[in-house]
């Protein structure tokens, strides 16, 4: 699920770009890591994206605990199944400029903040990209003090590039395979005892 979210990201910021200047056979923003970055494997996006003017990072990813739900039994048609819960992400994602041209880096940089500026939620009803599976993505801009950017930059082993740091709401991940199984309560019986 991850590695769909990420995908569909992708391509919806080289879709706006696209619509912005036009059809273009060359990537906007390519996903990869950007810690291998400067070892020349292009950040391990895979595919010829060395004219790409930036690049999407998953950087961290954390549960939402406040929205899960605790129990997740459900009907069958011969009696009733549980599964443990699904796991709900917020997945941190960075969108790193990499090209030299450092004004229109900055310009690459403030067309990908508004490209989500104008469109911060993703609903699979509404958007043919993204896997049914997610049901809806939601981008918010989160932002680091000085000495988090340091953190987070020394953790990625690399020199600062103008950046901009979102937090993905909400991926869910589920295996359906039926954990637990019962059969339907039909009926209930009770007796009378006397105390005395």
């Amino acid at each position: 699920m991850i590695d769909k979210a990420l995908v569909f990201l992708e391509k919806e910021v080289n879709n706006y770009f696209d619509a912005r200047f036009g059809p273009s056979t060359q990537k906007w923003v390519t996903l990869g890591n950007i810690a291998k970055l400067d070892d020349g494997s292009n950040g391990g996006g895979g595919g010829n994206d060395n004219n790409a003017r930036a690049m999407l990072s998953l950087v961290n990813l954390e549960e939402d605990r406040i929205a899960k739900n605790p129990e997740n039994f459900f009907r069958t048609a011969d009696g009733i199944a549980y599964r443990n819960p699904r796991i709900l992400l917020n997945l941190y994602v960075l969108f790193s400029v990499t090209i030299s041209n450092y004004v229109q880096g900055l310009q690459t940089l403030s067309f990908i903040i508004q490209c989500f500026q104008s469109n911060r939620v993703f609903e699979s009803a509404t958007y043919p990209l993204l896997d049914p599976s997610l049901e809806k993505l939601t981008l918010d801009l989160y932002t680091l003090n000085f000495e988090q950017v340091n953190h987070l930059w020394s953790t990625l082993g690399g020199k600062y590039l103008p950046s901009v740091l979102y937090k993905v709401r909400m991926v869910g991940i589920e295996d359906l395979d039926k954990q637990v199984g019962g059969d339907l309560i039909r009926e209930i019986v009770l007796t009378e005892k006397l105390i005395q």
